[in-house]
C-alpha cells in the first residue's frame, strides 16, 4: 500500500519518519512532502498512485481525488474537513478520518483570551501605555457574572464552556443535538435567536455545513445587546462578516474578535472587517499551538494505522 503525506504538519521530518515506521515496518511504501503543492496538476502527481492519502487543511478538489485511482482512505490532520471535495469522496466510497480534539484546548484557549482581551481593552490600554497616557477612558468589565452563549456544543464548544464556567460565567447554548455533559455544567439550552438576545458573550464552535453556511447574518447580529462580544473561532463562512463589520461601526455592539474568514490569510485590503472599530483580528491561529499540532500529526498517523488494521477510527465521511 502506497501513503503519502501530501503536506507539511508542521512537525519535524524526524518526528515524521519515527511515526512512519508502522508503515514501512510492515511492508507499505510512505512518501513525504516538506511543502504544499502549488497547483491543482502538481497535487495530482503526488496523489496519483496513493492508496492513502494524509493532507492538513490544504484544499483537496475533485480533480486530484478522481485523478487518484487508487485511493480508498483521507487522513486529515485537521478538526473540519469541509476544504476536501466530500461528494467525489462518497461516490467512491472513500473513508475520511480528522483529527478529533486535537486543538479543543487551543481553540478555547484563544475564545477565553479573546473575550478577557475585549473586556478590558486589551489593544486600547497598551496603545494607551506606549504613548505615555493613563487610564482614563480605560474602565474594563470583569468576565464573572456574565453570559456566555456557546453556538455547537461539540469538543471544542462543550471545552469552551468549561474554561467559561471556571470564570463563573452563566452558559446558554444552541447546537443541533443537546449533550449531556453541557448541561451537567449548567449550560441551557435555547434557540439560536434567544442565545443572540441574552449573551454577553457569543462565542461561536459549530462546523461549517451547508445549514450552518451564513448562518450568523445580520439579523441575528442585530438581536445582541449594545455592549456583547460576538467570537468565531470555527469556520469564517458561518458569520455574514459584512454585516459585522457594520454592526462594529454603527455601534450596535461592543467588539469582536475573529480568527476565521471566507478565505484562508493572507486576508485582501477589501476584507470587510480590517476596517471594522473594535475587532481583535488573528490569521486563522487558534488550533495553533506546539502542543495542538503535534497531538495532530500524531492523531492523523493513528488514524491512517487503525484503518488499516480494519478498526478505522475519528471516521467523518
Amino acid at each position: 500500500m502506497k501513503i503519502v503525506l501530501m503536506e507539511p504538519l508542521g512537525v519535524a521530518v524526524e518526528k515524521v519518519n519515527q511515526m512512519a515506521e508502522v508503515f514501512c515496518g510492515h511492508g507499505h511504501e510512505f512518501v513525504s512532502y516538506d511543502s504544499v503543492a502549488v497547483s491543482d496538476e502538481e497535487m495530482i502527481a503526488r496523489a496519483k498512485d496513493a492508496d492513502l492519502l494524509m493532507i492538513a487543511n490544504h484544499p483537496l478538489p475533485a480533480a486530484v481525488i478522481d485523478a487518484a485511482v487508487n485511493l480508498k482512505m483521507i487522513s486529515v490532520a485537521f478538526v473540519g474537513v469541509d476544504h476536501i471535495a466530500l461528494d467525489s469522496c462518497r461516490e467512491r466510497g472513500i473513508v475520511i478520518s480528522n483529527a478529533a480534539g486535537y486543538c479543543d484546548d487551543a481553540v478555547a484557549e484563544l475564545a477565553l483570551g479573546m473575550s478577557l482581551t475585549l473586556l478590558r481593552n486589551g489593544r486600547q490600554v497598551d496603545a494607551a501605555a506606549r504613548e505615555g497616557k493613563t487610564r482614563d477612558g480605560l474602565v474594563g468589565n470583569e468576565l464573572a457574572g456574565k453570559t456566555v452563549g456557546i453556538i455547537g456544543t461539540g469538543s471544542i464548544g462543550l471545552r469552551t464552556a468549561e474554561l467559561f464556567k471556571a470564570f463563573r460565567c452563566n452558559l446558554i447554548g444552541y447546537s443541533r443535538s443537546e449533550r449531556e455533559e453541557a448541561k451537567a455544567l449548567g449550560l441551557t439550552y435555547k434557540s439560536l435567536i434567544e442565545v443572540m438576545k441574552e449573551s454577553d458573550i457569543v462565542s461561536v464552535h459549530t462546523p461549517l455545513t451547508g445549514a450552518t453556511k451564513g448562518m450568523i447574518n445580520g439579523d441575528l447580529i442585530a438581536y445582541m445587546k449594545p455592549e456583547a462580544l460576538f467570537i468565531n473561532v470555527a469556520r469564517g463562512p458561518i458569520v455574514d462578516n459584512q454585516a459585522l463589520a457594520d454592526a462594529l461601526n454603527a455601534g450596535l455592539i461592543r467588539g469582536a474578535g475573529i480568527d476565521v474568514f471566507d478565505m484562508e490569510p493572507p486576508l485582501p485590503a477589501e476584507e470587510p472587517l480590517h476596517q471594522a472599530k473594535n475587532v481583535w483580528l488573528a490569521p486563522h491561529v487558534a488550533f495553533a499551538t506546539k502542543e495542538s499540532i503535534e497531538r495532530r500529526a500524531q492523531i492523523t498517523f493513528d488514524n491512517a494505522r487503525a484503518w488499516i488494521d480494519g478498526t478505522p477510527q475519528n471516521v467523518k465521511a
